[in-house]
């Protein structure tokens, strides 16, 4: 156009260029606000990659499109360090049963972590299986069966008890009264407790078995027969237990846990809900459920608990 003097139209004709091309005019965006605030939910949640901070920067708006979102994400430089994994044994996948309906399966297990002065402590986590809401944990220096079968109670008292709660493992279930709790005809739960080579320990893992013994298991697909509340144990181990030193005493790390479920209840966006929070899935998908689960997105028992609480145990 400038050496000929040809009209744009012929000259697009003649180099193969379509006109909306040559006209195009870039619109530079404003990320500003987009970025800072992306900032500010990676630094509130440490543990957080892009799909779940995108999920957030779209509810509030600032974004549309996820490759937005991950180019922003990388050039100020949020990712997230990952551990590799080790190789496992090729196996046969075993998908496990997803319940239908919320309050229908809750699974429970063991996480430990020690305090400043090296004094274990344990959490018992509890998870509906459906709605991947967490209705309440326990956190002590021991936990026995007797104080499980009294927060299960308490739960019972603030909302139903679901049809199925699944045990950590057959021997927890025999060994501990709150076995002997769930197998009362009169309780309203049934138990269901997993295979042998599941986890019975207090971390989660089966550290008491034998390594054979455990590949075994895992071969056979028995690992994942607790698998919601072992996919719970991960996240609350990365996201809270991993990010926090817990130099003041018990009651210090009953208050941050407290403090970090209830936002995974109400705000964390969850991948296998479609980066909803359990608390808004289970409002647009079942209304009336939420009724009887929203009582429990306030801590349970951070207050209340003494520091030691052996001294009120019967």
């Amino acid at each position: 156009m400038a050496e000929r003097g040809f009209s744009e139209r012929r000259a697009c004709r003649i180099v193969g260029l379509a006109r909306s091309v040559q006209q195009y005019q870039p619109m530079p965006k404003d990320d500003a606000a987009a970025i800072k605030r992306m900032k500010e939910l990676a630094s509130e949640n440490q543990r957080y990659g892009y799909p779940r901070l995108h999920a957030m920067l779209r509810r509030e708006g600032l974004v549309v499109n996820h490759k937005r979102t991950y180019r922003l994400y990388t050039e100020h430089g949020l990712q997230v360090r990952t551990k590799k994994r080790r190789k496992l044994p090729r196996r046969d996948r075993v998908a496990p049963q997803v319940p239908e309906r919320p309050m229908q399966r809750w699974s429970l297990d063991f996480v430990s972590d020690q305090l400043a002065d090296y004094r274990r402590f344990r959490v018992l986590n509890i998870v509906d299986d459906h709605s991947r809401f967490c209705p309440g944990q326990i956190i002590d220096v021991s936990i026995s069966g007797a104080r499980v079968a009294r927060f299960l109670d308490g739960l019972a008292l603030r909302m139903d008890l679901p049809e199925e709660i699944i045990l950590p493992s057959r021997d927890i279930a025999s060994r501990y009264p709150v076995g002997q709790w769930t197998t009362d005809p009169k309780a309203p739960a049934k138990p269901c407790s997993i295979g042998p080579g599941g986890p019975v320990c207090a971390c989660g893992s089966s550290s008491q078995a034998s390594p054979l013994s455990r590949m075994q298991a895992y071969a056979a697909g028995q690992w994942v027969q607790n698998a919601f509340v072992e996919s719970f144990n991960g996240k609350f181990r990365d996201e809270c237990l991993n990010l926090h030193w817990w130099v003041r005493s018990l009651r210090h790390a009953r208050e941050e846990i407290g403090r970090w479920r209830n936002p995974y209840n109400t705000k964390r966006p969850h991948s296998a809900l479609g980066y909803l929070s359990p608390t808004e899935f289970l409002m647009k998908t079942t209304p009336p459920a939420l009724e009887t689960l929203a009582v429990s997105t306030l801590p349970l028992n951070t207050q209340t608990q003494p520091e030691n609480s052996r001294s009120n145990r019967p």
